[in-house]
């Protein structure tokens, strides 16, 4: 479940670290996000190398949650961390690369581009 003011790892080589929770953007009346939502954050650490810079407003989709994902054949699955991979306006990833798992449900939600640049899909 993220919300507002949720902070999160960023798990694609924008070289953005963290980044603050806005807005969730999935639906008007939705103040939780889970797995495949869109966010609006805030840049809150970057590297130096990258074009992104502290305070910034950015575009992300989340990829894993640190509460349980429910699954239709009856499983569970949660992950260690809450990360988001940033996306441009047309729902491309911004970075080339992506770090760690994803969780399936982004298929669903017509992300194909990062399934396929994931080195894992859980």
């Amino acid at each position: 479940m993220i919300q507002m003011e949720t902070m999160l790892k960023v798990a694609d080589n924008t070289g953005v670290k963290i980044v603050r929770c806005i807005q969730v953007r999935s639906t008007a009346s939705k103040r939780f996000g889970s797995v495949g939502d869109v966010v609006i954050g805030s840049v809150r650490k970057s590297s130096p190398q990258s074009n992104l810079r502290k305070g910034e407003k950015v575009r992300g989709v989340i990829v894993r949650t640190r509460n349980d994902i429910s699954r239709d054949d009856g499983s569970t699955l949660r992950f260690d961390d809450n990360s988001i991979v940033l996306i441009d306006d047309n729902n491309e990833p911004v970075g080339n690369r992506i770090f760690g798992p994803v969780a399936r449900e982004l298929r669903h939600r017509n992300f194909m581009r990062i399934i396929s640049l994931a080195p894992e899909v859980v």
